[in-house]
């Protein structure tokens, strides 16, 4: 009798192991589910960023010509380059850091 009530005890136990795996298990996969999402998320945002940014760029060599001074030209490219720089240092920033 009381080698069936020590069987039926583990097997509780088992049952209650895989219950709970199986818990931990559906977390995690939500939790991947969440991260991708995030991922997600800052990849569109960064997408736009880098429409914006390219936006500028555009806006920047528009002016670039409309100013024939040489002197503005290369500091306007000079700034241009710099901007560059920047974003992409925080993209990559961004990235690492998730």
């Amino acid at each position: 009798m009381k080698t069936r009530m020590t069987m039926m005890i583990l097997m509780m136990m088992m049952m209650m192991m895989m219950l709970i795996r199986m818990m931990m298990m559906t977390l995690m996969m939500i939790r991947m589910i969440m991260m991708m999402m995030m991922t997600m998320m800052i990849m569109i945002r960064m997408l736009l960023l880098m429409m914006m940014m390219m936006t500028m760029m555009l806006i920047m060599m528009i002016r670039m010509i409309v100013m024939t001074n040489r002197v503005l030209m290369t500091r306007m490219i000079m700034m241009m380059f710099r901007m560059t720089k920047m974003m992409i240092m925080i993209t990559l920033w961004k990235l690492m850091m998730m």
